[in-house]
C-alpha cells in the first residue's frame, strides 16, 4: 500500500509539472496493476481466514453468508 501512495503521489505531480501524457498513463497502468496485486491479497486473505473459519465452525447460515460475500468479492474484484 506505500508504494500505491508513492505512484498515486508521483502520478499527482506529474500531472502538475504537465508531463507527457503518455508518462502520465504508464505510471498509472502500473499503479492500477498495484492495486489489482493488493486486491487479490487481501481476497485470498479472505478466503484464508474468513471462510475457512466459517467452514470448520459447521454452521450453516455462517458458511452460507460467507460463501455469498465471496462470490460478491469476486465480482467486484473482476470488475
Amino acid at each position: 500500500m506505500h508504494r500505491i501512495e508513492g505512484q498515486a503521489r508521483g502520478i499527482a505531480r506529474m500531472m502538475e509539472e504537465e508531463r507527457y501524457c503518455i508518462d502520465i498513463l504508464q505510471q498509472i497502468s502500473a499503479m492500477e496493476s498495484a492495486l489489482k496485486s493488493a486486491k487479490a491479497k487481501v481476497l485470498a486473505k479472505h478466503a484464508d481466514h474468513c471462510v475457512a473459519e466459517a467452514i470448520e465452525s459447521g454452521d450453516a447460515a455462517e458458511q452460507k453468508e460467507k460463501f455469498a460475500e465471496l462470490i460478491d468479492l469476486f465480482g467486484k474484484v473482476n470488475r
